[in-house]
């Protein structure tokens, strides 16, 4: 590609960002908004708009808070449409509750607008590298491009979800220990709700951290059950419902707390151990693939290379 095409496209690329900026700033396109206009009669109500839009109170995504503020109200809008087109913001709501995030779904709409803005980013200036080269259609690289953005959107959602599954397995770790030391408190004379306090205060992890909250939500009002089925809730993991059905059990009829939770623990140990043997045994093979394509042909290249010296110098 000549110079002069490339330099006709960054003029085209130009030009078009200049009139994308004038239609943005077409006083038709800026009417206020309903909000807007009920700000001044109805105040709290739209607060949490403020908020979302001019970053009041709220945490910063990037590493540069200054341009984060400027663009923060053109990001909000298009992670309105972004959860507009995508949907899902139960389902993303609640991976976040699973994954222990305090980030709002409009905050994660905004990283992942970031995310395809940074693919888009990259791969635009990949694409004009190649066709400054001469390589490439330009219809091509345009969806390469679009593919790249549309796969930080992608990517994000999926490191969520890797999130949510990291944080259920530390979970899961946890959970022996924490109730053979609810087992040994309780037999020791605390009550429920006192076993558990002194645990969570004693323990760190994300299964204390949980375990805290519950008896935080508990304190505002909410029952001890209800908040440890929240806790149940916001998992997936069926050992942690048993251990919240065997505390309602204990609590509402008197059974033997201790007991049920030495029980479970143990239940949790052997499941974890049928795991790995699982894990060891599709492992098996691939640990096989070094040792008879690498080890294996070396081994047998030391043991004849000798003889085949030896053969080659007696050979004339």
């Amino acid at each position: 590609m000549s110079a002069n095409a490339v330099t006709g496209a960054a003029l085209g690329l130009v030009a078009g960002a200049a009139l994308l900026l004038v239609w943005t700033r077409v006083p038709l396109r800026r009417l206020p908004t309903l909000d807007a206009r009920l700000a001044p009669y109805v105040g709290e109500l739209s607060t949490e708009t403020i908020r979302r839009r001019y970053l009041v109170d709220a945490h910063m995504i990037t590493p540069l808070p200054t341009l984060e503020r400027l663009v923060r109200p053109y990001l909000a809008e298009a992670a309105d449409l972004l959860e507009r087109v995508l949907g899902g913001g139960a389902s993303v709501r609640r991976r976040l509750d699973q994954a222990g995030s305090s980030v709002s779904v409009h905050d994660f709409r905004v990283e992942q607008l970031i995310w395809a803005t940074t693919g888009f980013a990259a791969a635009t200036g990949l694409s004009v590298l190649l066709l400054a080269g001469g390589n490439g259609s330009p219809l091509l690289l345009l969806m390469f491009c679009i593919g790249c953005a549309v796969g930080g959107v992608v990517l994000r959602d999926q490191l969520l979800s890797k999130a949510v599954r990291d944080r259920e397995q530390r979970m899961l770790a946890e959970f022996p220990t924490t109730a053979d030391l609810l087992a040994l408190t309780v037999a020791a004379g605390e009550g429920a709700a006192g076993a558990l306090e002194r645990v969570s205060r004693a323990s760190s992890g994300e299964l204390a951290r949980e375990l805290r909250r519950a008896l935080s939500d508990a304190r505002t009002g909410t029952g001890l059950i209800q908040a440890l089925d929240r806790v149940a809730e916001r998992t997936s993991l069926t050992p942690l419902a048993r251990f919240v059905d065997g505390v309602a059990v204990a609590i509402e009829r008197g059974t033997p707390l201790a007991d049920v939770l030495r029980a479970q623990a143990a239940d949790v140990r052997e499941a974890r151990k049928r795991n790995l043997l699982d894990v060891a045994g599709r492992k098996e093979i691939a640990m096989m693939i070094p040792v008879v394509f690498l080890v294996l042909p070396v081994t047998i290249l030391f043991a004849l290379y000798p003889g085949l010296i030896q053969i080659s110098s007696v050979v004339p």
